[in-house]
């Protein structure tokens, strides 16, 4: 059997990962007037990239309908069996996974802009003729902005240019930016340090978890707090657990939270996903 020929197989069944869901994906997150249905799915195994994701909140007892019509399904089993393969990186997951949760004229967070292409990616989904759509973006370092801006120049229009407001400010004070009557639909986070720059310069778990506290209060029904968080440089490994055990105590009957990782790449980036029903 060729590859193309296994690759589609393992496209229609999504075994090779290691699997134990039971759950739907949110009406929040693909919506349609047609008829609907549920899916569960549970497959195990730790060949090929040795993917895996764990879901907290699955055994809840309400099930939420995908869409039957939708195309969400074979994209997302395409973009999973690239992963799998080593062709998508975590970054391209949760961009992917953000197209099905943004709607034009939303508002967004980018909690680390580092530089840039995570804000860019976020107003690229909320920009419409409305101008509606907002992006706040922030990051501790006057040179992320720098980029981000410069990303922003390059790529983006004068008028979507004008739905990003950038903030030279830690993650955690985003409550500070954001006005009190804006329902959020996104928060988004990739920790670490500012690829290109200053190694010394990280995110650190005391600031990250306080940052999850205020994107949890700011969060609208239906939204969702993303997160690539690295494990490789120092400190890397403690805030991820401080994420974990965050995201672990967080309500089965308000949230759902996944984690998805690579097992035998132990320092590959740790992408996270915290939705609010």
């Amino acid at each position: 059997m060729n590859l193309s020929s296994y690759s589609s197989i393992l496209g229609r069944r999504m075994v090779k990962c290691e699997w134990n869901l039971k759950f739907s994906v949110s009406p929040w997150l693909f919506s349609s007037k047609k008829s609907t249905t549920s899916i569960a799915a549970s497959a195990n195994s730790s060949e090929l990239n040795g993917a895996s994701m764990s879901v907290a909140g699955a055994e809840s007892s309400s099930s939420i309908p995908l869409c039957r019509d939708s195309t969400i399904s074979g994209s997302m089993e395409q973009v999973m069996v690239e992963y799998v393969f080593g062709r998508k990186k975590a970054t391209e997951v949760a961009h992917y996974v953000w197209k099905h949760v943004v709607q034009k004229g939303d508002a967004v967070v980018d909690a680390t802009c580092g530089n840039g292409y995570d804000t860019l990616a976020l107003l690229k989904l909320v920009a419409d003729k409305t101008q509606r759509g907002r992006v706040y973006g922030m990051d501790v370092q006057k040179i992320a902005l720098e980029s981000t801006s410069s990303l922003l120049d390059q790529f983006a229009s004068p008028d979507e240019k004008e739905l990003v407001e950038l903030f030279v400010m830690s993650h955690s004070q985003m409550e500070d930016i954001v006005p009190n009557d804006v329902a959020v639909r996104l928060v988004a986070f990739n920790l670490g340090y500012l690829p290109g720059g200053d190694k010394k310069i990280i995110t650190r778990s005391e600031t990250t978890v306080l940052a999850l506290e205020a994107a949890k209060r700011i969060l609208a029904p239906g939204g969702l707090i993303s997160i690539v968080t690295y494990v490789g440089h120092p400190g890397g490994r403690e805030e991820f657990e401080k994420i974990e055990e965050f995201a672990s105590t967080l309500p089965v009957e308000g949230w759902n939270c996944c984690k998805l990782h690579t097992l035998n790449r132990p320092l590959a980036p740790m992408l996270l996903f915290l939705f609010k029903r």
